[in-house]
């Protein structure tokens, strides 16, 4: 593993460096507290070195926050053509949480933060991490990531459809976003529909509600390891492991069913970290292999349900007949669309670079067979 080498009091020292983003360990670093200026702080983080915190915890936070509204002066301001606008958003991001991994702290063999009034994240670090083995390194805005998504873990988001809470995890993408969930609550299933697959499962929301439909048996899959931890956590708490089957690491499991359900990441970008992989598919690969092994893995009379926004489109990062060109090369048919505009926070958010865009986002249902289309499907009517 790599390590993170600095000198204090005029010793060498060296820990492990780990970064759940793969950020470079700092090339220069020096030892920071509360005594530091957030000004100073600001111009050596800019420049490339670590701050290696040692001062008071709650500190460490109001330093984080300085440097956060410095940075943020030089945020880019709605207007200009969605895609430009979509790129620059994106290296903004990218330069924030570079320039604000920079301030680190290090967590003992167990764990455990020497500090004034650190609090106690040994929890939150092992379900991050896994069980502890040596003291390490992170950036300290990685930690407070780590204790959310404790607190997302422990009390878990409340799904309408399902009347009970799932529990994300660490890494997983949450379903906060609750239309997307309620288009597969209100799909009208197919005649005498027994089995189903869910493609890229994340929490297992969308398994759960389908077994809470009636499907008899529903295999969920996920590439992700932690998602595949995750969502048997939440079919066990739901008490539907007699219906439910997670497994992975492959797209497909064998076999077929009657209903397929696939919910990629929307938008056809690179992740510039592990986290953003339930958001940004990359040449849309997710997205062409669901449609074009749906065929061979649906029954005769089955239904693949895909779920997509049109964000992608509004953003100029799509074109607004590519999906529909990818569904006819796999050779299916579009039997039904339904969409629902999106409701999430940031559609009101007007200093969001991207809110003429977010507002306008609707997210679809495509309900789809084998064959090739017999008639034009127009979309519905966006449902409120």
């Amino acid at each position: 593993m790599p390590t993170m080498h600095w000198t204090e009091h005029d010793l060498p020292h060296g820990v492990r460096w780990h970064s759940e983003s793969a950020a470079p360990i700092p090339r220069r670093v020096v030892v920071a507290d509360e005594r530091m200026r957030a000004d100073t702080a600001y111009r050596l983080v800019c420049e490339g070195t670590g701050l290696l915190w040692r001062g008071d915890f709650h500190q460490a936070r109001q330093m984080i926050q300085a440097l956060r509204r410095r940075i943020d002066r030089t945020a880019p301001r709605p207007g200009g053509a969605p895609a430009e606008s979509f790129h620059h958003y994106r290296r903004f991001r990218s330069h924030r949480a570079r320039v604000l991994g920079r301030l680190v702290i290090e967590l003992g063999a167990d764990y455990s933060i020497a500090l004034r009034r650190a609090p106690d994240v040994r929890q939150a670090c092992t379900e991050t991490y896994g069980p502890p083995r040596e003291s390490m390194m992170i950036a300290f805005t990685e930690l407070l990531g780590a204790i959310g998504a404790q607190q997302w873990r422990a009390n878990g988001v409340e799904v309408a459809a399902l009347g009970a809470r799932i529990h994300p995890h660490y890494g997983v993408f949450s379903p906060v976003r609750g239309e997307y969930v309620d288009l597969v609550a209100r799909a009208p299933l197919p005649v005498r529909a027994r089995t189903a697959f869910d493609l890229g499962t994340g929490t297992g929301v969308l398994a759960a509600v389908l077994a809470r439909r009636g499907i008899e048996r529903v295999v969920a899959t996920d590439i992700n390891p932690r998602a595949l931890v995750c969502a048997r956590d939440n079919i066990d708490r739901l008490d539907l492991g007699d219906r439910v089957e997670v497994t992975g690491p492959d797209l497909y499991p064998p076999g077929v069913a009657d209903i397929i359900v696939c919910n990629p990441p929307w938008l056809p970008a690179r992740p510039s970290a592990a986290l953003e992989q339930g958001v940004y598919d990359p040449g849309s690969v997710m997205l062409r292999g669901f449609l074009h092994g749906l065929s061979a893995h649906l029954v005769s009379g089955g239904e693949g349900w895909l779920i997509l926004s049109d964000l992608a489109e509004r953003l100029g990062l799509r074109a607004s007949a590519e999906v529909a060109g990818l569904i006819e090369t796999a050779g299916l048919r579009v039997v039904d669309r339904i969409d629902t505009r999106a409701r999430h926070p940031r559609t009101r958010d007007t200093a969001d670079p991207l809110h003429a865009a977010r507002a306008a986002e609707v997210t679809s249902l495509w309900r789809l067979a084998g064959g090739r289309p017999c008639r034009e499907i127009r979309p519905n009517a966006p449902h409120e």
